[in-house]
Parts: C-alpha cells; sequence; structure tokens
C-alpha cells in the first residue's frame, strides 16, 4: 500500500491548496500519527509550509500563535491547580509547584518546539523573556505606580537568582550539554522544595491567601479540570507551532537572525500576558506581587525552561551572545537587587531608567546579531 496523507479528516493537501490559497506540503506537520505498513499512512490536523504564506499570514499565523499559547496555558494551569485541589493537596503545594511550572508551560512548548531547528530562537526565547521581565514588565508597571518589595525577596530569591543566572552564563560558553541541563532541573526541583517548606512557615495571611484561591479552584470538578488540561496541551502545542513556524520564516525574509526574532517577536509575545497581569495587580494595589512574580519567572526560565530543554535537546550557542545579551541579563538582575534594596520600593525613575535599558540592550542586540558590532 503506498503511503497517503490524509488531512482535515480525510480532505486531501491538494484541495486545501485550492481552497485556502496555500500550500499545505511540508515535512513538519502540526501534529502526525503514523498507522497502517512500514511504508504508514500519516493523519494529521494539517501541514502548513509558510515559506509560501505572505507576510500578513505569518504575522496572522504568529499572532494566532501567541493567543493559543496565552489561552492553552490558562487553561492548563486551571485545570492542572483544580485536578490537585480537588486530590486533597495542600493548597500551598498547589500554588508554590503545579501552578508555577503550568505558568511556564507557554516558554517551554515554544523553546522545546524550537530547539531542534532554531537553536537560536529556543535561547532567544530564554534570554529575551528574563531581559523584558527585568527592563519591559517591571520598568512599564513601576511607573504606574512604585513597586513595593518584601525584604524575603531581597535576602533569599534575589541571591539565588543571581547565582542561577552566573551558572547559566557559564554553561552557555560551549554550548549547553545534556547534564547541564539535568543539573538545572535539578536545582528548580531543590527550589521547589525549600520553597514549599519555607511557604508552610510563613504568617497566617500569607497562607490564608492560597486557601482562598483554593476555594475558588475547587468549583471545577475532576472530569472539567480534565478536559481543560487536554485543551490547553493541544492549543500550547498548536500555538508554539505556529509562533515557531512564523518566527523562523518572518526572521528569513526580514535577513534578520533566528536569535534576534527570539529576543524580541517571540519573547516580548510570550511575555504580554505576564504584563497584563502585572498591570492588573499594580491597579488593583497589589504591588509587591509584580516584583515577587517577575524574580520567580526569571527563575523558572533559567531552571525549568533552560533545563528542560539542553536535557532533551542539547544545542550551541551563538559566541555573539556571551558579548552582549548574557552581559546584559547578568547586569539588570545586578541591577534589579540594587534597585529593590533602595528603599524596598521601586520608584517611577527607577522604572523609567529599567525601561531605557530595556532598550538599549535591545539596540545593541540588534547590531550584534546582526554583525555590526563585534
Amino acid at each position: 500500500m503506498k503511503s497517503a496523507r490524509v488531512w482535515f479528516f480525510g480532505l486531501p493537501s491538494q484541495a486545501l491548496s485550492v481552497i485556502c490559497g496555500f500550500s499545505f506540503q511540508s515535512p513538519a506537520p502540526l501534529f502526525t500519527l503514523q498507522l497502517g505498513n512500514e511504508q504508514g499512512m500519516t493523519l494529521g490536523i494539517f501541514i502548513l509550509d509558510f515559506s509560501s504564506f505572505p507576510i500578513w499570514a505569518l504575522v496572522f499565523a504568529l499572532l494566532l500563535g501567541l493567543a493559543g499559547l496565552t489561552f492553552g496555558g490558562d487553561w492548563l494551569t486551571k485545570g492542572a491547580a483544580a485536578i490537585s485541589v480537588n486530590l486533597k493537596i495542600n493548597p500551598v503545594v498547589v500554588g508554590l509547584t503545579v501552578v508555577s511550572i503550568a505558568t511556564s508551560m507557554p516558554e517551554m512548548f515554544t523553546s522545546l518546539l524550537a530547539a531542534r531547528g532554531s537553536p537560536g530562537l529556543a535561547l532567544g526565547n530564554i534570554m529575551g523573556s528574563n531581559i523584558a521581565n527585568i527592563g519591559l514588565i517591571l520598568g512599564l508597571t513601576a511607573l504606574i505606580l512604585p513597586l513595593r518589595v518584601q525584604l524575603r525577596l531581597i535576602h533569599r530569591e534575589m541571591p539565588i537568582l543571581l547565582l542561577v543566572s552566573a551558572l547559566f552564563t557559564v554553561f552557555a560558553t560551549g554550548g549547553y550539554a545534556r547534564w547541564e541541563g539535568l543539573v538545572l532541573l535539578g536545582i528548580a526541583a531543590a527550589y521547589l522544595f525549600f520553597v514549599v517548606r519555607w511557604a508552610r512557615q510563613e504568617s497566617a495571611d500569607i497562607q490564608e491567601e492560597f486557601f482562598e484561591a483554593e476555594d475558588e479552584i475547587q468549583r471545577l470538578s475532576v472530569p472539567v479540570a480534565v478536559v481543560l488540561v487536554l485543551l490547553g496541551a493541544l492549543l500550547l502545542a498548536l500555538g508554539a507551532k505556529l509562533l515557531v513556524g512564523s518566527s523562523v520564516e518572518i526572521a528569513s525574509r526580514l535577513g534578520a537572525s533566528e536569535t534576534l526574532v527570539g529576543l524580541t517577536i517571540v519573547a516580548i509575545g510570550t511575555s504580554l500576558p505576564e504584563l497584563a497581569a502585572s498591570i492588573a495587580a499594580v491597579r488593583a494595589g497589589h504591588t509587591d506581587i509584580c516584583a515577587g512574580n517577575i524574580v520567580g519567572s526569571n527563575l523558572f526560565n533559567i531552571l525549568l525552561i533552560g533545563g528542560a530543554t539542553a536535557t532533551f535537546f542539547p544545542f550551541p550557542v551563538n559566541p555573539a551572545m556571551l558579548l552582549v545579551e548574557f552581559p546584559s541579563m547578568l547586569l539588570l538582575t545586578v541591577l534589579l537587587l540594587l534597585v529593590f534594596k533602595t528603599g524596598h520600593i521601586v520608584t517611577r525613575r527607577e522604572g523609567a531608567f529599567l525601561l531605557f535599558l530595556y532598550l538599549m540592550v535591545l539596540s545593541l542586540s540588534a547590531l550584534s546579531q546582526e554583525g555590526l558590532l563585534f
């Protein structure tokens, strides 16, 4: 039997090309399932050849991918948290582990998908997200309203973030090996263990916040939660595929490096939900939440996403990144600690300074990646 490819419940890909005006022939389908004999039959949702897309369709696919990652991550988080709470897991554990990991899934899917064929895009996404979190998100939210910083963040999480960022930079020399990814994942597991342990020793007010969140989560039954997890995972996979595929093609047409696209378009795009959440928290008066979210997000980007990507798909590092992007990430992290220590408040002036530095880093990165700086 000859091999066959059936798309959209049996509609041939040639027919779809005529109907939609795009070519659907590509070696990299969104989803495939091998059936039949050795030659097999491939079943899937659809194949997209991004090289045949006009530029407006690429931009639409990119935006659609970002939407898929946003909604998919939200559904997966809600579903996973509901299942955990219904299984009577301590709400402190749920909030600090299940929810924290689930909210990192959009970046995780994007980096894992990009690592095999576009390692620059994968690393650019991780680095760009960390730089954007400090310069863009924290800077913009501080401009809206000065942010309070908890002492615990200064004495505990920030030193850990500095050490982890330095380790991530050391590992980058020569590229990321599988054992280095495993080390990062091991640190992530240890960090989560101690965070849960510390949280259980926190004041009654802190613990009450987790129990209040539990009341909302338990409104979802287990069957509904399972459906949310499955739909969320599906949307994450689709969104990541669309985002990575369209980003790589846009980079190719613009003559830009995939790393630069990862540092800018992809990183900013995957950070938009976090920016919206931070602005909403500031408007609600919860300014102390924003700083903690930024530090926690940067830790998970390096340990969980960077660790998992290096473990499954060890990848090389463009030496140019060691001259601009990695030093910039370390510099912004050190500055963040200094800003936190000045009165335990991120002022509007400091927010404007962080935003200015972010724009400077993007400019230097663009020059570096295009070979115009070194």
